[in-house]
């Protein structure tokens, strides 16, 4: 089987077995042709080590970031043990493929007191009824109350709202379900959505749709939408040019954690399979509060 074949054959088997979402069988299948670039239309057999450790080699070259590296080697190494598993090679050639580690950098955390201000702008700007702002400040208020991912917020339909219990079900990553709590300004904020931005957004196209959150022309919000406003609204928070939702993911899980909440009910918000990914939280309190101690303690 020829190596071009043999990553469709696997990306097939990521979203039909394996049940990724389509952005990372997406991402999958384009660190795989950056590697096809090395490859050619070579057979799967004949890619071996030395063609792996090029690859590589010209990504270093090229100045790719160490994480980067890291990303495409571990998706060879899933797709190799894949072939070698379905017994379409002999030997994986991924096993002694050595990468350099990834750089340790901590999340970007926006200030409690600056989301404050960021929200409270949103929630002027929205009470004058204009249904973009309305939508905008409900999903900056979910965003930052829930944890939730972006794929996560733009999946959700009306009826996984539970005004009452202030709760909404999410389809997280593996088609995993879970409840998340959010608080009393995220609920407001939704509710004055729901009942004057939504309207005037569905009103905008013929069809009909269970989306909770809609575009400007009445369809379900796309992830680059999403990205767009939080990025604008964060850039001066943060301090970066590069940010994004999981910004405010970042920001919610510390600041959860800053105000004294349990490691593992963090967890089961953000939905992380491993406690190992959400401990990265700690250190970032940890960062703030030695901050906090040098700047205050007179015998620091």
């Amino acid at each position: 089987m020829r190596y071009a074949n043999a990553v469709d054959s696997f990306t097939s088997h990521l979203e039909q077995v394996r049940r990724l979402s389509p952005a990372t069988v997406r991402a999958y299948r384009a660190d795989l042709a950056d590697l096809g670039a090395v490859v050619g239309d070579a057979e799967l057999r004949d890619v071996d080590l030395e063609m792996l450790r090029e690859w590589l080699w010209r990504a270093t070259q090229r100045g790719d970031a160490r994480s980067t590296m890291a990303r495409r080697a571990a998706a060879a190494r899933s797709f190799f043990g894949w072939a070698h598993e379905s017994e379409l090679i002999p030997v994986d050639p991924s096993l002694r493929l050595v990468t350099p580690k990834r750089a340790k950098t901590l999340p970007m955390v926006a200030s409690k007191d600056g989301m404050r201000d960021l929200l409270d702008q949103h929630r002027v700007a929205a009470a004058a009824g204009d249904p973009v702002a309305l939508r905008d400040h409900a999903i900056l208020e979910v965003l930052y109350g829930s944890g939730v991912r972006v794929s996560e917020l733009c999946g959700m339909d009306v009826d996984d709202i539970d005004m009452q219990r202030r709760t909404v079900r999410v389809l997280g990553k593996g088609s995993k379900e879970r409840v998340v709590p959010f608080g009393s300004p995220a609920a407001a904020a939704v509710g004055a959505y729901t009942t004057r931005g939504r309207p005037a957004l569905l009103a905008r196209t013929e069809h009909t749709t269970p989306a909770l959150f809609l575009g400007a022309r009445g369809a379900r919000i796309g992830s680059r939408t999403v990205y767009a406003l939080v990025a604008r609204v964060l850039r001066p928070i943060v301090g970066s040019e590069h940010v994004g939702p999981h910004a405010l993911r970042h920001s919610a899980a510390t600041h959860l954690l800053d105000g004294g909440a349990d490691l593992r009910a963090v967890q089961e918000i953000l939905g992380h399979a491993s406690l190992g990914t959400t401990q990265i939280y700690t250190h970032v309190s940890a960062e703030r509060l030695i901050d906090g101690y040098r700047l205050a303690h007179p015998r620091a």
